[in-house]
Formats: structure tokens, sequence, C-alpha cells
């Protein structure tokens, strides 16, 4: 059985890592572990964060059950994901583009795209949005996405993890198809409300590189009574690289708002 206990001080020796350190090799910059045992989280446990070289971590800290937006810069994002995101928040300044939060449990998602208010901490249950299951920061879906409501689309920055891995070195396709189907059912819920995947067509083009930076694109193409077609593209920052493309097909639970 695994062992839970949570040690009063992170080990600073050099010792070969264990643990998520051992998975996170090679990641040479400081970070903030969040993560820890989920018995200790329940009992109310709260243990300070260390701030340690990632690769000298050997254990992982308890998480406070404060509501957290995951969609907000952490010390894993790198310059290039950092330089988009700026970029993005420029674009928000004239209300063209918005920032969408995300939590780790998807009700809270729904809740913040339909306008209602969120409690400040979060409900005791161990569901947890896929996307948002790695609570180490930088080892598994970076990601932030940013709507334009009135061109019905839906940009996502991603930075893959380490844990993400399929071939050596590049992303698992499956985790291509989180990202993508995260995009286009927020595009849907965005500028519609409630809805449901039906279809997910996804076309790969090149292997994505781990820890590189890339955007995921989604649009609304046409609606037709409760069916939505979208489309979707992952494509490097420069544009340069076409990495996949999907079509969806999205059926609609709610009306649709004024707005389209």
């Amino acid at each position: 059985m695994e062992d839970t206990r949570c040690p009063k001080e992170a080990s600073t020796t050099h010792d070969k890592p264990k643990s998520c350190g051992h998975q996170a090799k090679g990641l040479d910059h400081w970070r903030t572990l969040r993560c820890g045992p989920w018995v200790a989280a329940r009992k109310g446990v709260v243990l300070r964060p260390a701030h340690l070289p990632f690769s000298n971590i050997t254990v992982c800290l308890c998480q406070s059950r404060r509501l957290k937006d995951y969609a907000l810069p952490n010390a894993s994002w790198s310059k290039e994901m950092l330089d988009q995101f700026n970029k993005f928040m420029e674009m928000c300044k004239d209300g063209t583009w918005i920032r969408i939060p995300s939590y780790r449990n998807v009700k809270y998602d729904i809740a913040e795209w339909q306008g209602e208010k969120l409690e400040d901490e979060e409900e005791e249950t161990e569901a947890r949005l896929f996307s948002r299951s790695v609570d180490v920061e930088g080892l598994g879906f970076e990601y932030v996405m940013f709507c334009n409501l009135s061109e019905k689309r839906v940009v996502c920055l991603f930075q893959p993890g380490p844990y993400l891995e399929g071939p050596p070195g590049f992303v698992h396709g499956g985790s291509v198809a989180t990202v993508l189907d995260n995009n286009l059912m927020g595009c849907a819920f965005m500028t519609v409300g409630g809805a449901l995947m039906a279809n997910l067509n996804i076309s790969f083009k090149s292997p994505i590189p781990l820890g590189s930076v890339v955007l995921v694109e989604s649009r609304v193409e046409k609606v037709e009574g409760r069916k939505m077609f979208t489309s979707g593209l992952v494509r490097s920052t420069d544009g340069e690289t076409i990495y996949a493309k999907a079509t969806a097909l999205v059926i609609l639970m709610e009306s649709k708002k004024s707005h389209l």
C-alpha cells in the first residue's frame, strides 16, 4: 500500500528522485507543489507548500480545498506560454476576448459559464475534471481558454507536461483529443449553453513535442435546430505547423442565446 504520510520537510538531498520528482526529471526550474494525499485533505489538513528545485522533491504535499482557478499562470509555465497568455489578456481589455476560468470539478466550470455564483470552497468529492486531475503543476494539462463571442470562437493555450507522453518525447493522441474536446465543448457552452458531444473526428497531422506550447482553436460552423457543427485546429504558435484537425457534432440542451 502506498505511504500517504506527509513529512514535515521535503528532502533536499541529491538522492535519486522518486515519485513525481522522478517522473519530471529534466524540469530544472522551481515550482510550487500543491498536491497531496486525499485522506489528509478530507481531514482539513493543509500543509505549507515547499519551494524547492523540482528534481529534489521526493514527496507531494497536501492541497488546500479552497476553490482554485487553474487557468492562471503558475511556476511551470514556460516563457512562451506566459507570452501568449499576456498577448490574449491584452486582447481581453476591450471585451473582445474573455478568459475562461477553469476549476478541477466541471460543475464549477459550468456554473462559471452560466454566470452563477460560485462557493468559496469545493465540496468534498473525489470527482475531478479529467484534464485537471494532476495536482502537481507542469506535469499534466496546463492550459487556458479564451473566447471571442462575436466570432463564436475559442482559443486554448496548451502546454503538455511529461505525464501526457505517448511516443517517446511526444504527446499522447488521447491527450490531444481531450484538449480538443474541452475546447469544442467550451465553445458550445460559451456561445449557446448546455450541450453534449455527439461525435468527434480527429485527423492527426504531426506529433506534438512534450513541453511545447500550441494553440487549440475551435469555432461554431453552423447550427441546425439542436445540432451544432464545430471545427477544431491544433497548431504551433507561429502557425507554421498543423498538429491536428477536428470536426464535431454537438447536441444543444438549451435554447440559443440572443447573440447567436
